[in-house]
């Protein structure tokens, strides 16, 4: 090797050393939810001795005790009961001295962090080497935790309190698919009459006297019951949900929601997930909510949702894990129902033409939202020949800019992949002026102005005999598929606790893919919302009424 080449590999190495070793600033939080910001904190990642490490934003600051090495990172909070109260553990140091539980740094003026706008730098030695601003590397957000991945601030929105997961996939699951109405109350029933020791449930909203017939008598037989609820969902907590919760709690199921009060905080802006976890061997994930439409008898019509049950202790075991993380905290409180009506609907038959099928060998990777929702976006990227998407609706991020997934499912037909949009087409998400029936037709006039393999269509109830599209679910090449919680709009996939799974696996995305040729078959390109018949003899009556009035007036 020539002195040139061995020098840059000297001067390589010698690059690499000082990268391990440096100190910085990997997370803070300038703006939490305690009053006062009282646990505010920095987090330093590095190796090595922290004498001459000094942190400051400008107005205060604070240095190390003589002989303190970092291994790995360190936690500074301002105040360290205050930052327990809000992460459950303390944190390493303190910067201002409220107590004797943990040591404190060197503080010169007193460090404090503004929320709208400030700076935080790390100097070695009197020598600037990192320094933070915002608004600018970061945008300030109550309640957001700033953190540095791979060279790059805030790659995902993470709010106090949330989990930190990383993408996983476990192989050889055995998968039983189903889709709601045909059969969702069928395997749901059947899975909790399976389990022998624990059921644990994490759901947005349960209302279904079935449901909670079948999770009580799995307590009354000696199983283990428990759920976590959404504990403020768009229009509250209903009387049928409170006497759902009443009825479970009168057999000592203990029922938890996710809500902010008090001291606590909600991580999530929902607890929008659907997922059950029984005795840490098997999950059940759906896009449905524990309601009547969604978990109907057999042979009654109700939404179109997808769901599996997916058999594997490990892939069991991360949801347990999941549940866990998503019960801790001061933001998870006890609910105590009421008596009350229980839930009202019509009996609608159904021909319930897709019975649960099972398939082994799967691939599974646990799409978990906030955290791991990317993985949507590399599913779409990794589409070949088609994709088919069915979903409630799809928001874009403004009047300007396409929803992220949509973009992606767009480029994905630039490169010649077939593409289908099937939404719904229930009055709800039909009535106003930018909703399903716009979004089909802006995605068709994008198909036809580029000339590309992509269409978009709303359900035809009427015809699929379903109560509405409910579902949120992906199938791409017919060889994976998505069933998940996640709706596509600005909300659910960075601010919600959603869940759903990547299932691979041919005869498991030909099985969804066939529901979704049955859904789409009498689905329509351009349908008219009920509205604009109103609209149209709201019209006709003014016409009719001027010209009465013109013919009195003048014709005598």
């Amino acid at each position: 090797m020539s002195f040139a080449c061995r020098l840059v590999v000297f001067l390589f190495f010698c690059a690499w050393i000082v990268s391990c070793g440096a100190v910085q600033i990997i997370e803070f939080c300038p703006d939490p939810y305690l009053a006062d910001d009282m646990d505010e904190y920095v987090v330093l990642s590095g190796h090595g001795s922290l004498d001459g490490i000094a942190i400051s934003d400008n107005h205060g600051g604070f240095r190390f005790p003589a002989g303190t090495v970092i291994d790995g990172t360190l936690t500074i909070a301002r105040d360290a009961p205050a930052f327990e109260k809000t992460h459950g553990r303390l944190p390493d140091f303190e910067w201002q001295n409220y107590s004797p539980l943990v040591p404190d740094v060197i503080s010169g003026t007193t460090l404090r962090l503004a929320n709208a706008g400030d700076e935080l730098m790390v100097y070695e030695n009197s020598r600037l080497v990192q320094k933070i601003t915002w608004p600018g590397d970061v945008k300030p957000r109550e309640g957001q935790v700033h953190f540095l991945e791979n060279g790059v601030w805030d790659p995902r929105p993470l709010m106090l309190g949330q989990s930190r997961l990383v993408q996983e996939s476990f192989e050889n699951v055995t998968v039983n698919a189903f889709v709601s109405p045909d059969s969702s109350l069928e395997v749901f029933s059947g899975a909790v009459a399976s389990a022998q020791h624990r059921v644990l449930v994490n759901v947005y909203e349960i209302s279904s006297a079935n449901i909670s017939d079948v999770l009580i008598d799995a307590e009354e037989r000696g199983v283990d019951v428990e759920l976590l609820l959404e504990g403020g969902p768009v229009g509250g907590i209903s009387p049928v949900e409170k006497a759902a919760i009443w009825r479970l709690n009168q057999t000592g199921i203990p029922v938890f929601e996710m809500t902010t009060s008090g001291s606590g905080h909600a991580p999530y802006r929902y607890d929008h997930a659907k997922y059950v976890v029984f005795d840490d061997r098997a999950v059940l994930v759906t896009s449905e909510n524990f309601g009547h439409s969604g978990f109907p008898p057999e042979g009654e019509t109700g939404n179109r949702g997808w769901g599996v049950y997916l058999e594997d202790p490990r892939l069991a075991a991360y949801f347990s894990d999941l549940y866990q993380a998503d019960t801790g905290g001061p933001a998870i409180v006890p609910v105590y129902g009421s008596e009350g009506p229980a839930e009202v609907y019509s009996v609608v038959s159904y021909p319930a033409p897709f019975a649960p099928a099972t398939f082994t060998g799967a691939q599974v990777t646990p799409v978990v939202a906030p955290d791991t929702s990317s993985a949507i976006t590399g599913l779409l990227d990794s589409a070949q020949e088609s994709i088919e998407i069915e979903q409630a609706y799809i928001t874009n991020e403004s009047k300007t800019k396409l929803n992220p997934y949509l973009v992606t499912a767009i480029n994905a037909s630039r490169r010649g992949v077939h593409v289908r949009v099937l939404l719904d087409s229930y009055w709800f998400n039909t009535e106003d002026e930018a909703d399903n029936d716009e979004m089909v037709a802006l995605i068709n006039r994008i198909a036809a102005s580029d000339h590309l393999p992509l269409e978009a269509r709303c359900a035809d109830l009427d015809a699929s005999g379903l109560e509405k599209i409910h579902n949120k679910g992906v199938v791409v090449d017919d060889r994976a598929v998505l069933v998940s919680s996640i709706n596509w709009n600005t909300n659910s996939p960075d601010f919600n606790r959603e869940a759903g799974v990547i299932v691979e696996q041919p005869e498991v995305a030909r099985y969804f893919r066939t529901v979704f040729d049955a859904d789409w078959t009498p689905a329509v390109r351009s349908p008219q919302p009920t509205t604009d018949y109103l609209k149209i003899t709201c019209v006709i009556a003014v016409i009719g009424l001027l010209l009465v009035l013109y013919y009195r007036r003048h014709i005598r």
